[in-house]
């Protein structure tokens, strides 16, 4: 365990005229857990345990109910404290929080204190105080679990308690969310807090110089994005590569030799993560890679992908490849490989070469037919911008590896920019292990329960709602095509719009976003469009969005984190209305959406307009679903929409395995490159 404590400990270090001159070096040189040496008998005994711990979500909920007691004990005497006086608490807590943090298991009698005095501030200075449910969530976290509170009870508040009282005790700490919209606005909201307490607060935002990224680093509390964050210690990783061992570099310093290049991180200590699920599940599918240099014989690339876009037109699909839709990739067929064959003996340089020729056009014919604009992608300013699935935003910088991102842009006729060098690259799961303590909240964790404690070893505790959910959820309607689909979804926005009811119209895709405004165009329905192509005024389209008789569409931009406010007008007519034109590939994803109505015991109404020709039943894959539904439809929407839902949980096992593949892949790559002691 990798310790967080800034200052040396020991009689060496306290005591003596020498102590003044001289410190010893910290334990650890760079904090964070090193990876976890799992025999298969331990990956065995995880997945058993796992079943139960999926189970025991409301167990574990109950058990954290005492700290609402100890809290009470203190609540009189910080209520009838000045502001001073609640300062000097602050102080003195330090001590004794840094005493309780040392220690694995924490006791709830010495964490109240903090939690008493951090809600009476919050009161003061943003005028919200912590309700029971957001301490049992912030306890919760305390503890290195998952809370799982439903969208709108106040996980930003919640997060305070756990941050503050961290900080507190020195430990520097991680507030990771999913973009950098909601980083910014939670530090924002939170700084009045923080300000009062004495702790310094800063945000990860793209484009910042590394300067400034090692100034805020050194704040008690960070705010950022997860791919942010994650990143920049891959970044620092790559220096700690070149430079010597940790002994090493403690006897430099104390020899005062040459001064190294600072670090962007202290170390990976606390981490928070708002939308944990999402951060450690959904975007665990992938790589994350840092390129840079031009490729080795990028000059002779170019023609290698022309010759590869060319190739894969020429191919048939079903009789030279074929197209695994759940997996989203591409497999070369023998008659394919002897396909190329034949066109490379016309070819020249590295095209000749089987197993290059055999790689390239695949990453070509997942380029034609996988990756298309409006879904994975838009094309802006002359360029392909990647759209991230999961949040719906367009993420800056970022490229698709191994010359696929090449070949979109040659299938959209755009100027090719230069390949890369793969540098350094690592897995989601391998860098938020390594945080000495892991934690987080979010609405939809236990679909996700088993994943996070085989994986991480994160138990959810279900926290309950502070007020009562009366969201009404209609049945599903079913159509056999999209066209019926969206005359249906266009004419019941058309009738609530004119009812006064503000509607929240959530769709997959930038495409299907367009899609949706050309039918309300139509019908003359005034509306807003949030998704990758519109993002300017988000938080504007945002604090409209419930507004009466407004309608919103929206990608996953308007799932996670957004909080619709309602006027109380609104709220006694019915409340907000959310209508879902589609399945996600996750279950969870779909109830990110639902959550965006009904908050904080507000009324609100949840509907589903499905079809049959949906991304999610009109892959082959999907085929055996997709008859079912169809003879569904004579015994009604239920029955049908029962079985697009088996098709959905067939896609959450899908990916379920290709995470679990990736994590077995860097794990079989980390023994095998186990002699070098550093594999990214």
């Amino acid at each position: 365990m990798s310790s967080f404590d800034t200052a040396s400990s020991g009689p060496a270090a306290s005591s003596g005229p020498s102590a003044a001159r001289m410190r010893l070096p910290r334990l650890f040189d760079y904090a964070e857990r090193p990876d976890a040496q799992e025999g298969k008998l331990d990956r065995w005994g995880q997945r058993a345990s796992g079943l139960y711990m999926a189970r025991g979500t409301r167990l574990r909920a109950r058990k954290l109910r005492p700290i609402l007691r100890h809290v009470a004990r203190h609540a009189r005497r910080m209520s009838r404290a000045s502001h001073e006086d609640l300062q000097a608490e602050a102080q003195t807590l330090r001590v004794t929080l840094r005493r309780a943090l040392a220690r694995d298991r924490l006791r709830a009698d010495e964490i109240a204190p903090a939690f008493a005095l951090i809600r009476e501030v919050a009161d003061r200075t943003l005028g919200m105080r912590h309700y029971d449910v957001q301490m049992l969530g912030a306890w919760s976290m305390m503890r290195g679990q998952i809370a799982e509170m439903r969208t709108g009870e106040g996980k930003t508040l919640c997060a305070t308690l756990a941050a503050a009282t961290a900080a507190l005790g020195g430990m520097p700490v991680h507030v990771i969310t999913v973009n950098d919209y909601l980083a910014e606005r939670d530090a924002e909201l939170m700084r009045p807090l923080y300000d009062f307490l004495g702790l310094s607060v800063g945000v990860i935002q793209a484009g910042q110089q590394v300067e400034d990224r090692r100034a805020i680093y050194g704040c008690d509390i960070v705010h950022g994005c997860n791919k942010e964050i994650a990143f920049d210690y891959l970044r620092d990783r790559m220096e700690l590569r070149l430079r010597p061992g940790n002994l090493r570099r403690k006897i430099s310093r104390l020899a005062e030799t040459k001064a190294e290049a600072p670090l962007r991180l202290r170390g990976l200590h606390f981490a928070i993560m708002d939308e944990a699920d999402s951060v450690l599940i959904d975007e665990a599918r992938t790589h994350l890679i840092i390129s840079g240099g031009v490729a080795t014989g990028a000059a002779h690339e170019t023609d290698l992908l022309h010759d590869a876009m060319e190739a894969a037109q020429l191919l048939r699909e079903g009789t030279d490849y074929k197209i695994i839709h759940n997996e989203r990739r591409v497999e070369l067929l023998d008659p394919g490989k002897d396909a190329l064959e034949d066109i490379a003996e016309e070819a020249a340089g590295a095209f000749r070469v089987a197993l290059i020729r055999e790689h390239m056009v695949v990453q070509a014919l997942s380029a034609i037919h996988l990756f298309h604009a409006g879904e994975a992608y838009i094309v802006r300013d002359g360029k392909v911008q990647i759209v991230d699935e999961n949040t719906g935003r367009v993420m800056e910088d970022r490229s698709w590896s191994e010359g696929l991102h090449q070949l979109v842009e040659l299938k959209e006729g755009l100027e090719l920019t230069e390949p890369r060098d793969t540098m350094t690259k690592i897995t989601y799961q391998r860098v938020f292990r390594r945080y000495a303590r892991l934690s987080g909240m979010t609405g939809t964790a236990r679909d996700a329960a088993w994943e996070l404690w085989t994986v991480y070893g994160l138990a959810v505790a279900h926290i309950p709602t502070n007020r009562p959910d009366i969201r009404r959820f209609a049945r599903d309607r079913v159509f056999l095509t999209e066209d019926r689909k969206w005359r249906a979804i266009a004419a019941r926005v058309a009738a609530l719009s004119a009812q006064g009811l503000p509607v929240l119209l959530g769709t997959r895709s930038v495409a299907a976003s367009e899609k949706a405004s050309a039918r309300l165009h139509d019908l003359g329905v005034a509306h807003q469009v949030l998704s990758a192509a519109q993002d300017a005024d988000e938080a504007a389209i945002v604090e409209r969005a419930g507004a009466r008789g407004q309608v919103t569409v929206a990608t996953n931009m308007a799932g996670r984190g957004t909080d619709i406010k309602l006027p109380r007008d609104v709220a006694q007519a019915g409340g907000l209305h959310v209508i879902l034109s589609e399945r996600h590939d996750s279950r969870r994803v779909d109830r990110q959406l639902e959550g965006r109505c009904g908050r904080q015991g507000d009324p609100g109404r949840v509907e589903a307009f499905l079809s049959l020709e949906d991304e999610l039943m009109r892959s082959k894959g999907a085929a055996l679903h997709r008859r079912l539904a169809q003879a569904g439809m004579v015994l009604g929407p239920l029955v049908s929409g029962g079985f697009i839902r088996m098709r959905q949980r067939q896609i959450e096992r899908i990916h379920a395995r290709m995470r679990h593949d990736l994590l077995e892949t860097d794990r079989n790559l980390g023994n095998l490159l186990a002699f070098s002691g550093q594999m990214e």
